[in-house]
Parts: C-alpha cells; structure tokens; sequence
C-alpha cells in the first residue's frame, strides 16, 4: 500500500521538481540525459521508447511533438528530431543528441514496420496454384534431401522432413506464406545445420517432425515480435531499422536452439511437446529481458 502511495505521489509531485533541479544542476534536460547517459542499443531506445528514464511519462512523453516523435515514419525521422530539439530548447549544433535520437526513433519506427511485413507474410495463404509458392517448397525439399529426387508434388514423402500427409500445404495455414519462408531460409542459409538437424529429428526414441516443429517455431518467433518481447534483441542487434532478414535470423536461432534443448531434456515422447515447447518458450523470455541480450547464429 505505501508503496502504491510513494508512486502516486512521487509522480504526481515529486518528480516534476527534480527533474527541474536537475536540468538546473545539469543544464539538460531529462530527454538528454537519456540519450547522453545511456548505452547505445535497447537501453537507450527502449528508455526513449517508454518516455525517458520510467514508464509513469517523461522523456518522449512530455509534449505533442515529443509524443508524436515514437509513432512518426521513416522519413519524418529528421525533421521529428528537429522538432523534438526546438520544442525542448536543444542547440541543433547539439549532433551528438541528434545522432542518438535519430538512431533510436530509427530503430522504433523500424521495429513496428517490420512487424507489419512479418504480418503480411503471415496472412498470405499458401497456394499451389501460386509458381511461386511452389519453387519455393521444391527447394526445402531439394535443400534437405539434396540425393533423393521427389516423385510426385502430392506424395507421402514429405513426411520425411516433417510433414504430417502427402501435401505441405495443409501445414501452412496457421502461419502461411511466413512459415515456408522460415523453412527455406534456414535450409539456404545454414544448410549443413539444417541438414543434420533433419537427421536428429529422426532419431527412434527422441525424434519429433522437423518441418511442423519449423513451423511451430515460426509462430513462436512472430508471437515475440508481436508483444514486443524482441524490442531489445533487434535494438542492440541493429543500429536503424529492423529489417526481415533480422527476423528470419532469429528464426534460425530458435530452431538451432531448440534442437538442443529438447535432446538436453530428453522427452519421454513426443506426446509432451506442448510441454517443452512452453518450457523452451520461457527460456527465450527470460534471455530477452537482458538488455543486452543478442541471439544470432553465426555463418
């Protein structure tokens, strides 16, 4: 209850007037001090983000300009910045808080874009009647099973790297077009891990079907990205905008992981996935919360 009291009146009363006494002590204002004091990445942007040092509203919070200032697009950037310096009386000869603000509103404006193209993506349906669509699921199979030749486009083969029936298309409707992009993109980009993965997902006792885990791990990687929760990793991956193949990226991070641990944990079967698969979602969260948190492979 005090606690709940300390709040209220802290930010009711109390934090106006040390804010001005502390832009008297330092002769800048808290926006600056952000900037000025925090490390480059997800500290910085994310302080900015939530309106300066706390949540309770300073920082970008303060006025209509500064308000405005996380919600603009990528070509108001500057003249935002501009403005953001004009409304709190900071020298435009100030380049450092310049630079710092740009980057940061760079990289929020940047973030939200990309979820809106990982949405995108997600809401296109697969379709074999779509060229397209289909040379791209042709190329999983030619990736992943490089020396055996696929007999038919509708075949039970697919089972062999994780489908459940004869037509992958079926296995795309949660996540759609988003889904068979993940799977091609770690097969392309990180073959022989891909490849050996495959092989483990086999194994007689330990095994679980690559493609549909694939994809599940797709989900889990757009639900992230949804709530916010990779705010800090593509902050301090990227200085400036976010872009899909950051996304696809941790794609492959997820699936490489998750390899491991579910051998670490050895299931009884795969009946108790949805078991493990929460437990290795709640490991990924709590790495996120690091602000200084990166997970990438490495080519």
């Amino acid at each position: 209850m005090w606690a709940r009291v300390w709040r209220f009146l802290y930010n009711k009363y109390f934090r106006f007037w040390l804010k001005w006494v502390l832009r008297l002590l330092t002769g800048r204002c808290e926006l600056q001090r952000v900037l000025g004091g925090a490390e480059a990445g997800a500290r910085r942007t994310l302080s900015v983000g939530n309106g300066g040092a706390g949540a309770s509203g300073s920082g970008l919070r303060s006025g209509t300009v500064l308000r405005d200032a996380v919600h603009v697009e990528e070509a108001e950037v500057e003249n935002c910045v501009r403005d953001v310096m004009k409304e709190k009386k900071i020298e435009q000869k100030d380049t450092r808080f310049k630079t710092n603000l740009q980057i940061s509103l760079l990289q929020i404006t940047g973030y939200k874009k990309l979820y809106l193209n990982v949405e995108n993506l997600r809401r296109i349906p697969y379709d074999s009647e779509n060229e397209e669509h289909e040379e791209q699921l042709i190329e999983l199979w030619n990736l992943l099973m490089p020396h055996e030749n696929l007999k038919a486009r509708i075949s039970k083969q697919w089972c062999d790297i994780g489908f459940q029936g004869d037509d992958p298309k079926t296995d795309f409707r949660g996540m759609g077009l988003l889904g068979l992009v993940n799977l091609v993109y770690f097969s392309r980009h990180y073959t022989n891990e891909a490849r050996q993965i495959l092989s483990r997902s086999n194994h007689p006792k330990l095994g679980y079907s690559y493609a549909i885990v694939g994809i599940n791990l797709t989900e889990m990687a757009y639900s992230l990205l949804k709530n916010g929760t990779l705010k800090a990793h593509l902050y301090n991956l990227v200085s400036g905008l976010p872009q899909m193949e950051h996304f696809h990226q941790f794609y492959c991070y997820l699936v490489y992981e998750f390899d491991k641990f579910w051998f670490e944990e050895e299931p009884e079967s795969i009946m108790h996935f949805n078991q493990y698969r929460e437990k290795f979602h709640e490991k990924i969260k709590g790495l996120l919360l690091d602000y200084n948190v990166v997970l990438t492979l490495q080519d």
